[in-house]
């Protein structure tokens, strides 16, 4: 099934035990492969004031159409305590050691591992 991207904007995710995580604020697509390869993840603060933003590999999480949902799979204390971002300092999403970091603290694998990128 294909959507558009655009569509999750704004989405909010929730975890497995239904507590808010926070919403949708991007989504990354790797310019190799094509493929979408982060969620930007809004979480805390109030109307956008102290709030961090966390770079979530797409495949950490679920879509629930029915409820028109993001899942993550992800305790709201260790989100807290993940390596985040601020709004006005964005990491460098092809930089292999900040992949790295952050597909290790979701247990997933990058889209990218089996078919190497160019150097």
């Amino acid at each position: 099934m294909n959507i558009s991207a655009t569509t999750f904007i704004g989405d909010k995710v929730r975890n497995l035990q239904g507590e808010n995580l926070g919403d949708i604020k991007e989504i990354m697509i790797d310019t190799y492969s094509g493929a979408v390869s982060y969620a930007v993840l809004d979480f805390g603060g109030f109307l956008g004031i102290g709030n961090k933003l966390f770079a979530v590999p797409w495949n950490a999480l679920q879509i629930d159409t029915e409820n028109k949902e993001v899942v993550l799979d992800m305790d709201k204390e260790r989100l807290k305590s993940a390596d985040g971002f601020d709004q006005d300092d964005w990491p460098n999403f092809a930089d292999p050691e900040f992949e790295s970091r952050v597909h290790q603290t979701y247990g997933t694998e990058p889209h990218g591992a089996s078919r190497g990128r160019p150097s």
